[in-house]
């Protein structure tokens, strides 16, 4: 029998729309609820505590709406919080991020690989255990792309700012002899063009977001949660901040009108704001 609930999706603020993307793509008939935290974005420099209870309190709301699966679409709440919303929702199926240093490592000719990502996600057991399983004899080069996540918020993608944080990040990689970049973080995606135009032709950049789709998909399956062929499923957006800002730059990077609704933190409990 179909399974018609929502799918939940959630990061710190529009990175995780990249994940979204693919997620669409692979699941077209699904409907998805995808939730920005922009009232605390960036979760990168956060502690792992802090972005654990954020977590923990958009997927009890997710939970609220019926979601059937829950999709971290952020690399460090994955990092920070994956084990324990496995722990606390035993039922509900998640999928998280995970850094593709795996098929970095499995292809990388000159055995340098870049990795960009958060200071939590570099801090995170997670991101330990994929190096220690599948980057022996694979040299890490690794950045932090400080201020690159606000840059990509407030939907400056080619600007002078985040190229310079790009350029910083990137040229001493490809002076050591770097072959292959991973993004480890789901805001770089939209900034992959300015990537590729730094590094050249030569250099591989690893966008995560296709895997994790076909694996939300094997998830699902497993569930027996597929939902039948039917008409385009679609999206409900929310964000924590400011709806009409989080629209202007959801629509520019998803290249569409999006209308996004508010919701409002009450401690560690997520509400839709009442009516006026």
């Amino acid at each position: 029998m179909a399974d018609a609930r929502p799918i939940g999706v959630f990061d710190s603020g529009v990175g995780g729309l990249s994940v979204l993307r693919a997620l669409r793509a692979h699941l077209p008939n699904e409907h998805f609820i995808y939730i920005a935290d922009q009232a605390h974005v960036p979760y990168g420099s956060r502690s792992l505590d802090e972005v654990r209870r954020f977590a923990e309190g958009i997927t009890r709301y997710l939970l609220s709406r019926g979601a059937k699966a829950v999709v971290v679409a952020c690399n460090t709440a994955s990092a920070a919080a994956l084990h324990a919303l496995r722990r606390a929702f035993p039922e509900t199926p998640f999928v998280g991020m995970e850094p593709a240093v795996k098929p970095a490592a499995e292809t990388t000719q000159s055995g340098v690989v870049g990795v960009l990502a958060t200071p939590a996600t570099f801090q995170g057991a997670l991101y330990a255990s994929v190096v220690e399983r599948f980057a022996r004899g694979t040299r890490l080069l690794e950045s932090t792309c400080e201020g690159l996540v606000q840059c990509i918020e407030a939907g400056d993608l080619h600007g002078e700012a985040p190229r310079r944080i790009l350029e910083a990040a990137l040229h001493p990689m490809l002076a050591e002899g770097m072959d292959t970049v991973v993004l480890g973080c789901t805001h770089y995606p939209f900034v992959i063009p300015l990537i590729q135009e730094i590094v050249g032709p030569d250099v591989r950049v690893i966008d995560p977001a296709p895997a994790i789709a076909r694996q939300t998909r094997r998830v699902l399956e497993a569930h027996n949660s597929r939902n039948a062929p039917r008409a385009a499923g679609g999206v409900t957006y929310y964000t924590t901040g400011n709806p009409s800002e989080a629209s202007a730059v959801m629509a520019r990077l998803l290249g569409r009108a999006v209308a996004v609704r508010g919701l409002v933190w009450e401690g560690t409990t997520l509400r839709e704001p009442p009516t006026p």
